[in-house]
C-alpha cells in the first residue's frame, strides 16, 4: 500500500473547520476502503459498524494524528493514515459501548438513534468489538513496519486498564461520590485525555520525529486532551440537545462529576483556557509547522457543540 496525501503548507492558513474537514475526508475515505476488505465478514455486522462509523462527528482525533504527523515536518502517509484509521475505530467503539443499557443508556448519538437502538444490544456489543480488533488490524497491515510495533503498543496502552477504559471504570466508580479536583483531573487524563493524547502522539510516531518533537506533542496533547473535557462538562450544561447531538443535563442526573459541579461555570471556564494556553505554549519547538494545531486547539475550547 502506498497511499499519501498531500501536504499541509495550507493548514498554516487553513480555518479549523476547513482543516479538520479536509483531514476527516482523508480518514473517511480510507476507512470505506477499510470496511471493503472485510467481505466475508456478516453483512449485518459490517452495517452496524458502518452505522456508528461514518455518521460524522468533528474526526478530531485522526485530525490530530494526521496534524500532528505534519508538524514533525512530515507528510501524511501511509502510517499516519493508519493510525488515523484506528484511532477513529477506538473512539467509535467506546462511543457504542458507552451508549448501551449497561452503561450511559443513551437513545441518541450524533442527532440519530444509537446503535443498539437500531441493532440491538447485541450486535452493538460486538460491533463495538469488532473495531477494536479492526483498528489493530489496520496499524499491523497497512503501517511501515518500522513503525507499527510502536504504534500499536501506544494506542493499546491509551486504549486499555492505564487509558481509556480505567477512566470510563473511575467515571463509574466515582458517580454520587464527591471528588476532589485532583482526583477529577486523573480520572479525565484517562477516560479522555489518554485517547487525545495518543493521537498526537501516534502523529508523532508515524513519522521521522524528535525526542524534543515528541515530548512537544505529548504535554500539547495532555493539555488538550483536559481543556475538551472541561469544555464537554460546559456544554453538557449549557448546550441544547439539538446543539450537541446527544442527549444534555445526564451527568448531573448520573450524579457524575463535573467541573461546573466542582467548580462552578466561571471558574470552568477559566480552566479551560488555562488548558489551552499550555497546550499552545507547548508547540513552541515545532514553530511554524505546529499553526494548524493551534487552530485545532482554539476551535477545542471554543466549540459551541
Amino acid at each position: 500500500m502506498n497511499r499519501k496525501t498531500p501536504q499541509s503548507s495550507q493548514t498554516e492558513s487553513a480555518e479549523p473547520t476547513s482543516l479538520l474537514k479536509r483531514h476527516a475526508h482523508s480518514v473517511e475515505t480510507y476507512l470505506r476502503d477499510a470496511l471493503k476488505r472485510q467481505a466475508q465478514a456478516p453483512k449485518k455486522l459490517i452495517e452496524a459498524i458502518d452505522y456508528s462509523l461514518m455518521a460524522g462527528g468533528k474526526r478530531l482525533r485522526p485530525s490530530l494524528v494526521l496534524e500532528c504527523a505534519v508538524a514533525c515536518g512530515g507528510e501524511i502517509n501511509p502510517s499516519a493514515l493508519a493510525a488515523a484509521g484506528a484511532i477513529e475505530l477506538i473512539h467509535t467503539f467506546s462511543l457504542v459501548h458507552d451508549d448501551l443499557p449497561a452503561m450511559d443508556d443513551d437513545d441518541l448519538r450524533r442527532g440519530r438513534p444509537t446503535n443498539h437502538k437500531v441493532f440491538g444490544e447485541a450486535m452493538a456489543i460486538l460491533a463495538g468489538d469488532a473495531m477494536v480488533s479492526l483498528a489493530f488490524e489496520l496499524i499491523a497491515t497497512d503501517a511501515e513496519p518500522a513503525v507499527a510495533p510502536k504504534l500499536i503498543a501506544e494506542l493499546a496502552h491509551a486504549t486499555g486498564p492505564q487509558g481509556m477504559i480505567g477512566g470510563q471504570v473511575l467515571d463509574m466508580e466515582g458517580e454520587k461520590k464527591s471528588l476532589g479536583f485532583e482526583e477529577l483531573q486523573e480520572l479525565h487524563r484517562m477516560k479522555t485525555g489518554a485517547l487525545l493524547r495518543s493521537a498526537c502522539r501516534l502523529g508523532a510516531l508515524s513519522t521521522n520525529t524528535s525526542e524534543l518533537q515528541l515530548l512537544a506533542l505529548t504535554d500539547f496533547g495532555r493539555f488538550l486532551g483536559l481543556a475538551f473535557q472541561i469544555v464537554d462538562d460546559l456544554l453538557d450544561v449549557t448546550a441544547s440537545p439539538q446543539q450537541m447531538g446527544k442527549a444534555t443535563g445526564k451527568d448531573a442526573a448520573k450524579g457524575k462529576n463535573t467541573y461546573p459541579v466542582l467548580l462552578g461555570i466561571e471558574e470552568t471556564k477559566v480552566q479551560a483556557q488555562m488548558q489551552l494556553y499550555a497546550a499552545l505554549a507547548s508547540l513552541k519547538p515545532l514553530g511554524r509547522h505546529a499553526d494548524g494545531l493551534k487552530r485545532i486547539a482554539r476551535f477545542v475550547v471554543e466549540r459551541q457543540a
